[in-house]
């Protein structure tokens, strides 16, 4: 692999996404948001043809021009996603790359208080900017989301928050299973709040948005948890409330609104049991060494999923050899499966 790009045989459209929907966001953030659109060979000599679409979306910290950074001697996702249908490996679909940062990490792709309204900008604003201006199948049984870690977290629950938009979904080491993946951190991450910010949620924000974001050890995983606070349990308000007290402990009113958010738990709920049996496609993997054990969240949305009554056939789920990092090989194969199941 040369440590360069080279020219792609489909083509990336660059955009720009003014947003209603993030207008006045809680945080501030802006509201105007890059989108990438890449349309698969041959797509402007076929003017008559139509297209399956596959929304891919990031984990927590996630920007859009990340995914064009490079690692040594690996490929970018987007170069893999052009390779495989340049190589005839799977049949063409547009595939569009989407962006949800906001300053506190990220949304986990749900309308909060905290942060914003992502879920709605996402399923209104993003699909509906793509499908007038390429030449998409225009129908959610044509049209999947696909994502790792938080985002991956995101292509589970939004085909369950909303079937009529999205009929299939990949997910990679997805945040689920919520009590293994994220209730273990929580004493760490109050006694580092304790002991650098004497308890003080402000003290820490105050202090993280006035100097260079990871200059200190303690920044990443009070913003993590605070930012997924923001998106699980802010008050109407905007307030965030953290799910455990000053010793670590959980605070049961509090972690009842994270667990609400579980896609493990969702699934078991009638509404969203039907959602996923109206998927067409579900995709789940993990790796068996992932650091925040979310292959055990995967193994639990799997049966959660069969529990649903989901079909066999329409589920595809693996454990692999891998952490969580690094694990950007693994879309393209989501990819080629989900082109398959959408394409008529």
């Amino acid at each position: 692999m040369p440590p360069w790009s080279a020219a792609p045989a489909g083509r990336l459209d660059e955009h720009v996404i003014d947003s209603d929907a993030l207008r006045g966001n809680p945080l501030g953030d802006p509201h105007e948001r890059p989108l990438e659109v890449y349309v698969p060979p041959g797509y402007d000599e076929e003017p008559e043809r139509r297209y399956p679409s596959v929304y891919v979306i990031q984990g927590y910290t996630g920007q859009l021009p990340m995914w064009h950074n490079r690692a040594p001697w690996r490929p970018t996702f987007p170069e893999l996603a052009d390779r495989l249908f340049a190589r005839g490996e799977a049949p063409p679909v547009i595939v569009v790359y989407v962006d949800a940062w906001t300053s506190v990490g990220g949304s986990q792709f749900l309308d909060s208080p905290g942060t914003g309204r992502y879920h709605t900008y996402l399923c209104e604003e993003v699909v509906s900017f793509v499908d007038a201006r390429y030449r998409t199948l225009a129908s959610r049984d044509h049209r999947a989301i696909s994502g790792k870690s938080s985002g991956g977290y995101g292509a589970m629950v939004t085909p369950m928050l909303r079937p009529d938009v999205f009929g299939a979904l990949a997910t990679h080491a997805g945040d689920a299973l919520f009590d293994v993946c994220y209730r273990p951190h929580f004493p760490k991450v109050a006694r580092q709040l304790r002991d650098s910010y004497d308890g003080s949620v402000e003290a820490f924000l105050a202090d993280f948005r006035g100097r260079i974001a990871g200059t200190r050890e303690t920044d990443f995983a009070l913003i993590e948890q605070y930012g997924y606070a923001a998106a699980y349990s802010a008050d109407a308000d905007g307030t965030v409330r953290l799910p455990f007290d000053d010793t670590g402990d959980v605070i049961p009113e509090v972690w009842e609104r994270w667990l609400a958010r579980d896609p493990v738990l969702m699934a078991a709920r009638p509404d969203h049991a039907e959602a996923l049996r109206s998927m067409r496609a579900i995709w789940i993997d993990a790796g068996t060494r992932d650091e925040y054990h979310l292959d055990f969240g995967a193994v639990a949305f799997r049966r959660a999923v069969e529990a649903a009554g989901v079909a066999d056939d329409d589920v595809h789920f693996e454990l692999f050899d891998a952490g969580h990092r690094a694990i950007e090989y693994r879309y393209p194969l989501a990819l080629a499966w989900l082109a398959e199941r959408l394409t008529p």
